[in-house]
């Protein structure tokens, strides 16, 4: 960071299946963002203090009224009362329940015994899973946000399938995957017993099984211990 006429870096983001680094200048009020390529050089220049970058809301971004000055020792990016503010109005704070969009139910596999179910705004389509790494999902359905919240509670209780992993458990699961039709069966057969549930929310509309495999997205076929495995049907 360089100051209120320097340009701050907000973190890597994906356009579709593109990876890239978000900038903001709060002096310009301006928002930029440059590819990022497997294999590409990076390199930062820290020249000021690390500060809270504020809260987004929707497309606007909204600097942090006391540039508050974040501990160099944290991960997080924004001080107490700007996290406070954004999870005033967030979904995975259930404090938008009066969100309009439309939400989709995903199924996403990380790795061996690693499924998990989470919902994203319609809009973003796959964009949510490629930031949390997932390596192979498929769509469970879509509709208003508190049908997806139920459906995606009903597995939790009746299956037992996590909304969470771990950095550290997605990237150990990386070493082991196994090959692309068991990624699939594993998650075709979730999606079975999700559908086949009591009580699935008669607001959501149910998707047909369909796959989506990231590896080559992630250029996991260039990573030396990724366990790749090739699909050969």
């Amino acid at each position: 960071m360089s100051g209120p006429s320097g340009w701050w870096c907000t973190g890597p983001s994906w356009a579709g299946t593109e990876p890239g680094l978000g900038w903001y200048s709060p002096g310009r009020g301006e928002r930029r963002r440059s590819a990022l390529p497997a294999g590409k050089a990076l390199a930062f220049a820290l020249t000021d203090e690390r500060r809270c970058l504020g809260v987004r809301r929707g497309a606007r971004w909204t600097s942090c009224p006391y540039a508050a000055v974040i501990d160099a020792g944290v991960a997080r990016d924004q001080c107490a009362d700007c996290a406070r503010l954004d999870r005033s109005r967030s979904v995975a704070a259930d404090t938008m329940a009066d969100d309009p969009r439309t939400y989709g139910v995903y199924l996403a596999y990380f790795g061996p015994g690693l499924l998990k179910v989470g919902i994203t705004a319609a809009e973003r389509g796959a964009a949510r899973l490629v930031e949390q790494g997932a390596i192979t999902y498929a769509w469970l359905g879509h509709g208003p946000l508190m049908a997806a919240r139920r459906a995606e509670a009903l597995l939790g209780s009746a299956l037992d399938v996590r909304d969470r992993f771990g950095k550290a458990e997605k990237r150990a699961a990386r070493a082991a995957l196994p090959p692309v039709p068991e990624r699939v069966a594993a998650l075709a057969g979730l999606h079975e017993a999700a559908r086949g549930l009591a009580g699935w929310p008669e607001a959501l509309e149910p998707a047909a099984f369909a796959w989506t495999d990231h590896t080559e997205v992630f250029g996991l076929e260039r990573i030396p211990g990724a366990g790749v495995g090739e699909c050969t049907g």
